[in-house]
Parts: structure tokens; sequence; C-alpha cells
């Protein structure tokens, strides 16, 4: 009868595998521990086995799921992008910055950007901006200190 134990956390692993939700892997260890417990008291009755893997099923998902949960929660937290990380930072322009022509790019981090001033004023190649904000692929950029 192990064995049947034995099969069915097996097979309770390959469901957790295909699903990842943390519920059939609870019930494969509780599979697992009544197998141990009908090798090492081998006059436990098939009742007794059911029973046993019920409660333990039960007390492994209510003791960890909720743990579980919410570690998966925080990793699955939203990261923030290349792209994301570089609003705030500081940039130098690099062609000159005329919103009315549609020119202008500015370089942060080594990568070159098409820019446009926030306000839409002028700004002129070698000035510091601050990149703001992401319109598409232009970066959206103001003077420092404005």
């Amino acid at each position: 009868m192990e064995w049947f134990w034995i099969a069915l956390a097996i097979g309770l692993l390959v469901v957790e595998i295909s699903t990842t939700q943390l519920v059939s892997v609870w019930l494969a260890l509780s599979a697992l521990i009544v197998s141990v417990l009908r090798l090492i008291f081998s006059g436990l009755g098939i009742g007794w086995q059911m029973l046993i893997f019920g409660i333990l099923s039960l007390v492994l998902l209510a003791l960890t799921r909720p743990l579980v949960k919410k570690i998966l929660a925080n990793r699955d937290e939203k990261q923030a992008t290349n792209l994301e990380l570089v609003i705030g930072k500081e940039a130098i322009v690099v062609e000159d910055i005329n919103n009315i022509r549609g020119e202008g790019a500015v370089k942060i981090n080594g990568l070159v950007w098409s820019a446009r001033s926030v306000d839409g004023t002028q700004i002129p190649a070698e000035t510091i901006v601050i990149f703001k904000e992401i319109d598409g692929n232009k970066a959206m950029v103001e003077k420092k200190g404005e």
C-alpha cells in the first residue's frame, strides 16, 4: 500500500509542476508522510491512512499556503524597467532640442534618445537636462534647475 502513496505523491508533484499553484505540493508531502508511516506501522489500516492524509493535507495547507502566497506576491511586484530607471536622472543634450522642427537628442547611460522639451522651449546642445518622462520612444526633458 505504501507504493500507492508514493505513486500518488509523484502524480501530485507532476500536477504541481504543471500548475504552480502551491496546493498539490502539500498533498504530495502528505502522501509521502503517509507512505513512511505505513512502512513504520505495517498494521495501519486504509481508513487511518486516509484520515492521516486528509488531516496532514489540511494542516500543511493552512499553515504554509498563506506564507508562501505572501512570499510569491512580493516576488511578483512590478519591477522597474530600464526605461523607468532613467526618469529623474540627468542627461546631456547632444543635438539641439526644437519641438517645432521635431529635432533633438539626449544621451543618458551611454544611450542616445530622441528628445523633446516638456514645456516646448528650445534647448541647445551640451545643456544638462532632467529626464522627466517617456512619450512613446521620445525622452521628455527639461533644463536642469527649472
